[in-house]
């Protein structure tokens, strides 16, 4: 297996916005490339991009966000204020659901969860990567990368690397989509991108062309994902 998860990658009018945040917040450096920030993760944590882009009119909730775990009420309540000493916001607190849900300076929702949460349990503070996503992507993503399926309930899914860390989900919520514009994407790294995106379509990817010298399909939800050369 060669293919790499390198970064979930946001698009932002100023990536240096959302970067600072999220470098702060999880303690990584920043490292600038031509299109933007990378925050680099490792072989337990997924990395962020923030990527420079015309982002449009926010209409309502983004297709993915993160969460953030906590070891006790105190610890989950720290990442709360640090987030807003940042320049994050609270958009939703209710004590009956234990967790609480902010958005960074440039939109992006995130989660502080409660220390009860045993799904994240063992994840680190980066402890997930939740999508709106059917079934089959997980299952894609699982073949993708090679990460194990921990979780297969329902229409909810979960991906893990083999050594451990930051899981990735994906549930499919009721009704129609409510987000506005995708201004996120995972970007995964091979050393023969265009062998690993012959073999992405055979599990279920479209081309969907180029950009930047990377070449751009779609999982079979139809969200996009970019393939890199490492």
């Amino acid at each position: 297996m060669t293919l790499r998860l390198v970064s979930v990658d946001f698009d932002a009018r100023d990536p240096s916005l959302p970067a600072a945040f999220w470098a702060e917040m999880l303690d990584r450096e920043m490292v600038r490339h031509s299109s933007g920030i990378l925050l680099p993760g490792d072989d337990t944590q997924v990395g962020l991009g923030f990527v420079e882009a015309d982002t449009g009119e926010w209409s309502g909730p983004n297709p993915v966000h993160l969460h953030l775990t906590s070891s006790d009420l105190a610890d989950q309540q720290r990442t709360v204020d640090r987030g807003l000493e940042l320049g994050g916001r609270i958009i939703r607190q209710v004590p009956d659901e234990g967790h609480v849900v902010m958005a960074d300076p440039d939109r992006n929702e995130f989660c502080v969860i409660e220390p009860t949460s045993g799904f994240l349990e063992g994840c680190g503070f980066f402890g997930e990567v939740t999508c709106e996503g059917s079934r089959d992507v997980g299952f894609f993503w699982s073949d993708a990368l090679g990460w194990p399926l921990v979780w297969d309930r329902g229409d909810q899914t979960a991906i893990q690397s083999p050594n451990g860390g930051t899981k990735v989900s994906w549930d499919v919520r009721p009704g129609p989509p409510t987000y506005g514009t995708r201004r996120q994407r995972f970007r995964v790294e091979a050393t023969d991108p265009e062998a690993e995106a012959a073999r992405l379509t055979t599990l279920g990817a479209s081309e969907a062309g180029t950009r930047d010298g990377d070449i751009v399909l779609t999982d079979p939800d139809g969200g996009e994902f970019l393939v890199t050369r490492a």
